[in-house]
């Protein structure tokens, strides 16, 4: 398990206040989408990642920790799951669930239970 599921491990090769808006994300077995927003913020770092039509437009948030690596130079970041760990994760609303505390906490323990994040 990680240190912290909302933190960027050292090894990933991020740089605090890199723009990752529009970065192609990859999960171990393929493409799912691109970056739409990030945060950087200290112990609540994350992506939201539009997955367009592979999901059906839905958006999915992704806690830092889950960040394997990131290619600036292709713009891409690799993220330690699969496609449907992803995909079955708890449903993101934007408008809702940005700055949810409680949903958060949700994403933590389906990541930290499920998958050993």
């Amino acid at each position: 398990m990680r240190d912290n599921i909302w933190g960027y491990q050292h090894t990933t090769g991020h740089t605090a206040g890199t723009d990752l808006i529009g970065y192609q994300v990859e999960a171990t077995d393929g493409h799912i989408g691109k970056v739409d927003k990030h945060s950087d913020d200290f112990d609540s770092a994350y992506l939201v990642v539009d997955t367009g039509v592979w999901i059906f437009g839905k958006h999915v948030l992704l806690p830092a920790g889950t960040v394997r690596s990131i290619d600036t130079a292709d713009q891409k970041i690799f993220v330690d799951l699969t496609k449907d760990q992803i995909k079955n994760s708890p449903e993101f609303v934007v408008d809702e669930h940005t700055g949810d505390t409680h949903y958060r906490e949700l994403v933590a323990r389906y990541y930290e239970n499920h998958y050993n994040i």
